[in-house]
């Protein structure tokens, strides 16, 4: 059984159920039928928080036991979602299919795996897409209250906008917050959003 697998492997909802405060931020940024991407979307805490706001989502996971939960979540619901179970770095991303892409904590591969999503994630979005973008700072490092261990696999403002600095960025924050998302996001954390829009 794989590391994920064996995470999400118990009762209860590893991230818990609600959706990511960020992205309920932003909802004000999407549109009823547009088509969004919810990269390693897990338990589906927020693939089924955006279909239920009427977008039309795909959910991508790299783990068949959380998309066993999000299947039974989204039913639990009454929304439907495309779900696939794939490895992010091995998947054939589409080309401009999406007019959203929520990137929520993906922060578990290094540099180049980083570069490779990053890669493809400017591949699926269509042009004028936005990217949704919330992650750790090196930081999270002192607060221990979540995310991977290492510090080469967070962000920092001047990574994305090394990344993304060809495109419009709408929302770029570094900010210390409280949140409570299951067991593995608990507590004061070292936070990083943005929000950008790729050049039509």
């Amino acid at each position: 059984m794989s590391m994920w697998n064996e995470r999400y492997n118990v009762p209860e909802f590893v991230f818990g159920t609600e959706p990511n405060i960020f992205l309920q931020q932003q909802a004000y940024r999407l549109h009823p039928g547009q088509r969004v991407l919810a990269v390693a979307d897990g338990e589906g805490r927020n693939g089924v928080w955006l279909a239920r706001q009427g977008l039309s989502v795909l959910s991508i996971d790299s783990s068949d036991v959380a998309q066993a939960k999000a299947r039974r979540f989204a039913q639990e619901n009454g929304v439907e979602l495309d779900f696939e179970c794939a490895d992010l770095l091995n998947w054939r991303w589409p080309e401009s299919e999406f007019d959203a892409v929520a990137g929520i904590f993906f922060q578990f591969v290094g540099p180049a795996g980083r570069q490779i999503m990053f890669d493809g994630i400017k591949k699926a979005l269509k042009p004028g897409g936005l990217l949704l973008l919330q992650g750790y700072t090196p930081r999270q490092l002192e607060y221990k209250t979540g995310g991977p261990p290492a510090a080469e696999n967070m962000y920092t403002q001047a990574l994305l906008k090394e990344q993304f600095g060809d495109w419009e960025i709408l929302h770029l924050s570094e900010h210390d917050e409280h949140i409570s998302e299951g067991t593995h996001h608990h507590g004061m954390s070292a936070l990083i959003d943005m929000v950008a829009r790729k050049a039509g």
